[in-house]
């Protein structure tokens, strides 16, 4: 069993990475968080599609 918050296809989409991890009850959250200094964007989402397309229409005002 994988242990939570390991993350793992993970991409990058400009500044934003999105990465996919298992919840630790058996289900997969898909995660988009910003690189940027100073930004500070994340969140979770239940479709690596939704969490891709946060990453794609992100800006960032750090």
């Amino acid at each position: 069993m994988a242990r939570p918050n390991r993350f793992y296809d993970v991409i990058r989409i400009g500044p934003v990475q999105v990465g996919s991890h298992h919840d630790g009850r058996g289900g997969t959250k898909h995660t988009a968080a910003c690189t940027a200094p100073g930004c500070g964007f994340s969140a979770d989402y239940r479709d690596r599609s939704a969490a891709e397309l946060a990453a794609r229409t992100h800006r960032c005002n750090p």
